[in-house]
C-alpha cells in the first residue's frame, strides 16, 4: 500500500503548480484565477528509495517495483465553503476520502498573482481553512447525533459508542480545536475512524516559496514552522516553480540543477519523507532474480500482516518470515553473504517488522 495525500489550500497558492510537477503531469489546469481546478486531479507516482536500487543490483533484479503513493489536488477552498461558499461542500467530500492533508501555504510575495483576501499571511490562510473544516465537522456532528437518537433509547450498543465519540470531538471543536486532538481509547479507534471527521486527517503544511528562498525559507516560512511545532503538525519548504522546473528535465540535468540551486534532494522526496512520517509508514523489501520490490505498511506491522499487504493468502497461511536487515544484505553482498554471516533470521507470527527489512515469507496455501 502507499497513502493518498490531498493537496489543499486557499486559490492561487500553487496548489495545481506543484501537483503538475509532483506527477510530472499537466493534468491539473494552473492558472491565476480561483477555482480553476473544478474536479481533484488525481496523481499516481513513484516512491523514490535509493535502498531500492542498490538492492536490486546486488540481487541482478531484472525489474524495480518501488511502491507508490497517490496525491489528489483538490480545489481552493474559500472563507465560507462550510456552508456551500465558493465550490465548497463538493471538496469537503474529496478530503474525506484521503488519508492525510498537504495544506500548501503561500509564503511567497508576487504582485502578478493575486491573492483572494489581497495580502500574504500563510498562518491567517492556514487558520481560514482549518476553520472551515472544523464548521463542517461540527455541522456534520449534529447530524449523526440528531440520527443517533431512536438507537440510544433502544441502548444500541454501537449507537452509544458512536454518540460518546461525536461527544467527544464535537466538545473539542466547539472549544475552537480540531478533532485530531482528542484522545482515543485502543477500544474505540475503529470507531473513530468511522466517523471520518475532516479534522482528524493529519496535517502538513507545505510552504511554496520563492525559488531563492527555496534553501533556507523566508519570514512567512518562518511563522509557519513555529505554527507547525506547536500545533504538533510538521512543514516541509518547497519551492513549486523549481519543483515544475525540474519535472521538465531528465534525471542527470535535474541533479545537477539541483546542486545548482544549492538543494539536497527534489521536493517530492522531502514531501513524501514527511507524509510517511506524519502517517507512521515504513517500508519493507522482496528481493530477488526476477524483481526487487518495495512495500509500504504501517510501523508497528507484525509479520503476517505485513505479508498480507502482498497478497491475503500469505498472512491467512502464515508459517514464517526469513528476515534479514536492509544494512546486514548490503554488507553480505546479498542473501547468500547474509546468510553465512549468520545475519538471516527466522520470525514467526509476533515479529514487528522492521523499516529496511528484506523478507521471504512461507507460508501454507
Amino acid at each position: 500500500m502507499g497513502f493518498k495525500m490531498g493537496i489543499v489550500g486557499l486559490p492561487n497558492v500553487g496548489k495545481s503548480t506543484l501537483f503538475n510537477a509532483l506527477t510530472k503531469t499537466a493534468s491539473a489546469q494552473a492558472a491565476n484565477f480561483p477555482f480553476c481546478t473544478i474536479e481533484p486531479n488525481v496523481g499516481d507516482v513513484a516512491v523514490p528509495d535509493l535502498r531500492l536500487d542498490k538492492l536490486a543490483a546486488i540481487a541482478g533484479s531484472a525489474q524495480i517495483i518501488p511502491t507508490r503513493m497517490t496525491f489528489v489536488d483538490i480545489a481552493g477552498l474559500v472563507k465560507g465553503a462550510s456552508k456551500g461558499e465558493g465550490l465548497g461542500n463538493q471538496f469537503l467530500a474529496n478530503i474525506r476520502e484521503v488519508d492525510a492533508i498537504a495544506h500548501v501555504l503561500r509564503c511567497f510575495e508576487d504582485d502578478d498573482v493575486t491573492h483572494v483576501e489581497d495580502r500574504v499571511d500563510p498562518v491567517a490562510d492556514a487558520d481560514t481553512i482549518e476553520t472551515e473544516l472544523m464548521l463542517a465537522d461540527l455541522e456534520s456532528i449534529e447530524k449523526r447525533r440528531a440520527n443517533l437518537v431512536r438507537k440510544l433509547k433502544g441502548n444500541d450498543k454501537e449507537a452509544l459508542q458512536q454518540d460518546r465519540l461525536l461527544a467527544e470531538a464535537q466538545a473539542m471543536l466547539e472549544d475552537g480545536k480540531p478533532a485530531r486532538l482528542v484522545e482515543v481509547d485502543a477500544d474505540d479507534v475503529k470507531a473513530w475512524k468511522t466517523l471520518q471527521l475532516l479534522t482528524t486527517k493529519p496535517v502538513l503544511y507545505v510552504c511554496n516559496v520563492g525559488e531563492s528562498e527555496s534553501v533556507e525559507g523566508n519570514d512567512h516560512s518562518a511563522r509557519v514552522a513555529e505554527m507547525a511545532a506547536s500545533q504538533g503538525n510538521s512543514h516541509v519548504i518547497i519551492s513549486a516553480q523549481i519543483e515544475e522546473e525540474i519535472s521538465q528535465l531528465e534525471a542527470d540535468e535535474a541533479t545537477m540543477f539541483l546542486e545548482e540551486m544549492g538543494l539536497a534532494e527534489a521536493g517530492l522526496d522531502r514531501l513524501i519523507r514527511a507524509g510517511y512520517e506524519l502517517l507512521k509508514l515504513e517500508t519493507y523489501f522482496t528481493v530477488g532474480p526476477k524483481e526487487a520490490r518495495a512495500w509500504t505498511i504501517k510501523t508497528g506491522t507484525a509479520a503476517p500482516q505485513a505479508a498480507g499487504v502482498i497478497h491475503g493468502d500469505f498472512e491467512k497461511g502464515f508459517i514464517r518470515a526469513e528476515t534479514i536487515a536492509y544494512d546486514d544484505y548490503i554488507s553480505g553482498n546479498g542473501e547468500a553473504g547474509a546468510k553465512d554471516a549468520g545475519k538471516m533470521r527466522a520470525e514467526g507470527k509476533s515479529y514487528i517488522v522492521q523499516d529496511g527489512d528484506v523478507m521471504h515469507f512461507l507460508f501454507n496455501t
